[in-house]
C-alpha cells in the first residue's frame, strides 16, 4: 500500500526517535537527562557485546576461531531477519507474535513450489503471502480495533495450522540448490551469503526508519499515537503498512531458514519466536513504543546468538541457558521500557 508523502506528511511532529526522556521537553538537565539515556540504551548492547566476546574467548579459546565466527554468522543472519520483522511493530506500539510461524509458512511454500515455478517466482510469490498475512494482522487490528497480541497470537495458530496441512505434517524436499547457493555461499570471504542479507536488510530498514517520512510517522504513532492522530499522520494507514512489512520480512527470515536447513521444517521457525523478541529488546527497542530501531535489533540479535553459542562451547547445561536467557530478557525489558507510558504497572 502506497501513499503520497503529501498525504502523511506532518511537519508538526516531533521526532521521537530518541530515548523517550527526549520529549520530556526543557533545555539543561533534561537535555543532559535525554543523552545520558540515549547513550545508555545503545552502549548496554555494545558493551554486553564485547563483554561477552572476551569473556567466553578466555573461557575456550575455539569460540575465536574461524569457524565459531562462521557458526554464530549463519546464526545471526536467521534471528536478525525475523527479529527485524517484529521490530517496526513493537516500534509503533503493537506486537507480531506470528512472524514466527510467518517464517514457518513461507518455508514450507518455497520448499513446496521452488521446483515446480521456479527460484525467483517462487520466491515472489512467497514474499506477497507474508506481506498479505501481515496486512489480514494489521486489518483485523485497526478495522476491528482488537489488540494485535490477541490478534498475532490467533494468526500463529492459524499459520501453523496452514503449515502442517500442506507438508502433511512432515519435511518438504526440493532439489532445487538456489536456496543453498543464495543463503549459505559466500560472496564475501568469509561471510555466508544469509549474514549479507541481514546486514543489507537492517541498512534498507534503518534508513526507511530515520531518512524517510514514513520513519517519522511510525515513531511518532509508537511515541503517542493520539498526538500524532491530532497532527495530522494517518494512523491507520500506517499501522497497516508496518504490519505488511513485517509479513514480508517474515517470509524473507523463513526463506532463509529453509536454505539453510535445505528442507521445508513443519513449525521449523516457531521456536525462534522468544529470542526473535529478545533480539528487539536486548538491543535497545522498548516494548512500549517510539525508542529503538534496526540496528538496534542487530546488535540485540548479536548478542542472544553469541550468549547461545558461548555457552554452548562452554558447556553450559541447556536448562541453566534458559535460566540466563530469560533473565537477560527481563533485565533489558527493566532498562528500556518507558514507565511514563503507563498509568499502573500491572
Amino acid at each position: 500500500m502506497t501513499h503520497n508523502s503529501t498525504d502523511l506528511a506532518t511537519p508538526q511532529v516531533a521526532d521521537p526517535r530518541g530515548d523517550p526522556s527526549a520529549r520530556s521537553g526543557g533545555g539543561g538537565l533534561g537535555a543532559l537527562t535525554a543523552t545520558l539515556s540515549r547513550s545508555r540504551t545503545i552502549a548496554v548492547p555494545i558493551v554486553a557485546l564485547l563483554a561477552l566476546i572476551i569473556y567466553f574467548g578466555s573461557q575456550n579459546s575455539a569460540f575465536l576461531s574461524t569457524d565459531s565466527a562462521q557458526n554464530i554468522l549463519r546464526q545471526m543472519a536467521f534471528l536478525t531477519v525475523i527479529a527485524l520483522a517484529g521490530t517496526f511493530v513493537i516500534l509503533i506500539g503493537g506486537i507480531d507474535l506470528s512472524v514466527a510461524a510467518n517464517a514457518t509458512l513461507a518455508g514450507i511454500l518455497i520448499a513446496t513450489w521452488i521446483d515446480s515455478f521456479g527460484g525467483p517466482l517462487a520466491i515472489l510469490a512467497v514474499l506477497a503471502i507474508g506481506g498479505l498475512v501481515g496486512l489480514v494482522n494489521g486489518l483485523i487490528t485497526t478495522q476491528l480495533r482488537v489488540p494485535s497480541f490477541l490478534v498475532t497470537l490467533g494468526m500463529m495458530s492459524v499459520l501453523d495450522g496452514i503449515s502442517n496441512t500442506i507438508s502433511d505434517g512432515g519435511p518438504v524436499a526440493f532439489n532445487s540448490q538456489l536456496l543453498h547457493n543464495l543463503v549459505n555461499k559466500t560472496s564475501i570471504p568469509g561471510i555466508p551469503n544469509g549474514a549479507l542479507i541481514a546486514l543489507v536488510l537492517t541498512a534498507l530498514l534503518t534508513v526507511l526508519a530515520f531518512a524517510t517520512s514514513f520513519g517519522r510517522h511510525l515513531y511518532a504513532v509508537g511515541g503517542n499515537e493520539r498526538a500524532a492522530r491530532l497532527s495530522g499522520v494517518r494512523v491507520q494507514a500506517v499501522k497497516l503498512a508496518v504490519f505488511a512489512l513485517a509479513g514480508v520480512i517474515a517470509a524473507i527470515s523463513g526463506i532463509i531458514f529453509t536454505g539453510q536447513a535445505s528442507t521445508g521444517v513443519p513449525l521449523g521457525a516457531d521456536p525462534s519466536l522468544l529470542n526473535s523478541i529478545a533480539a528487539i529488546v536486548v538491543g535497545g527497542t522498548a516494548l512500549s513504543g517510539g525508542v529503538g530501531g534496526p540496528h538496534r535489533t542487530l546488535l540485540g540479535a548479536l548478542v542472544i546468538v553469541i550468549l547461545g553459542a558461548g555457552m554452548d562451547i562452554t558447556a553450559v547445561d541447556p536448562y541453566t541457558q534458559l535460566i540466563v536467557k530469560g533473565a537477560v530478557v527481563i533485565a533489558a525489558v527493566a532498562i528500556t521500557i518507558d514507565r511514563r507510558r503507563y498509568g499502573v504497572i500491572k
